[in-house]
């Protein structure tokens, strides 16, 4: 089978590698398209934990079950499924194991023409997405539905503050804000990404980059009962000072590292609920592909590109060019 291999910290090509078969409890899934997370840009960087080479990355995909292996149930051939990336998460909803892994390291994953997975992470693709918007789904889906209502438990008609729109986890935030009868509002570096923002149903954009941003905002539209935010860094601090009483400000990244100083008093005084959270259990993911299938969310595409050209596509996500997810039809 072709797939995309990375053999070194940066070094990725497409080269030819035996197909995988299926073992007990497992499907082979033939991939039609898969998409790309910043966790796929960090792992072909060197920037992430456990690394080991040669690997197949990529841990969202789409396709049709072209094999069983023992143990699972024929009638799921031929059948058009979605991958739910998240493995061993575990027992308990409230946090992960320590097996819990993502496909795509150490397992091979999506950027291939197949690819095996236990019979428990694949779903049913919703059947009003494209293949390229069902690839887009699992992993960035997955983390903002978790965050937003496992976690911050966002209710209809509350205000929720989305940072770094643009990218694919907050761009579902947004659409899982709007679904559910929220108000809500974005941040970005971009004009253009607030004003297509706004096209989605956010009601109002800052610029982050700009001077004093965090206040002349929040005296215009704060403060919020949700803030969701995958960034981190200096500027969190802001984002407690945007804070309604009794609000919850819910994280799953650091790119821009750790924070500075928290202002505590603000946090208890308030009663500021900060909140972690990771990917999502097998009952978030099921959650979370009803939820679509009910509203009829489609995923926003940015770019879409052959297998050929992953390259390509790693570089889009790389630079920050993107609007929604890059994805690479197989």
């Amino acid at each position: 089978m072709k797939a995309a291999v990375l053999t070194a910290i940066n070094n990725l090509g497409v080269d030819h590698l035996p197909t995988p078969v299926a073992g007990p409890g497992e499907v082979l899934v033939r991939i039609r398209a898969a998409a790309l997370n910043h966790r796929d840009i960090w792992i072909k960087t060197g920037q992430y934990a456990g690394l080991k080479f040669p690997i197949v990355p990529g841990s969202d995909g789409a396709g049709e079950v072209c094999d069983t292996g023992i143990g699972v149930d024929r009638e799921w051939l031929g059948r058009e499924v979605i991958i739910n990336p998240g493995l061993d998460w575990g027992h308990q909803e409230k946090a992960q194991e320590p097996r819990f892994s993502i496909l795509g390291l150490p397992k091979d994953g999506t950027l291939a023409e197949f690819v095996h997975v236990p019979v428990s992470q694949i779903a049913p693709k919703p059947a009003h997405l494209s293949w390229e918007e069902a690839a887009a789904l699992p992993l960035a889906g997955l983390t903002a539905f978790r965050a937003t209502f496992s976690r911050a438990r966002l209710e209809a008609h509350e205000k929720v503050l989305i940072t770094g729109i643009g990218a694919g986890t907050a761009l579902f935030a947004l659409q899982f804000a709007v679904a559910a009868g929220a108000v809500p509002f974005v941040t970005s570096s971009s004009p253009e990404k607030l004003a297509r923002a706004k096209q989605l149903g956010a009601r109002h954009g800052a610029l982050y980059t700009a001077g004093n941003w965090s206040k002349e905002f929040g005296d215009h539209y704060g403060p919020f009962d949700v803030i969701i935010d995958s960034a981190g860094g200096p500027g969190f601090g802001e984002l407690v000072d945007l804070c309604a009483p009794g609000g919850r400000l819910v994280f799953f990244g650091a790119t821009r590292g750790n924070t500075g100083e928290l202002p505590l008093r603000k946090l208890f005084w308030r009663q500021v609920s900060l909140l972690g959270s990771t990917m999502g259990s097998p009952a978030d993911f099921e959650a979370m592909t009803q939820f679509v299938t009910t509203k009829g969310i489609h995923p926003i595409i940015s770019h879409t590109f052959p297998l050929e050209q992953v390259d390509e596509a790693f570089d889009v996500v790389a630079d920050g060019r993107q609007f929604g997810k890059v994805v690479v039809t197989i």
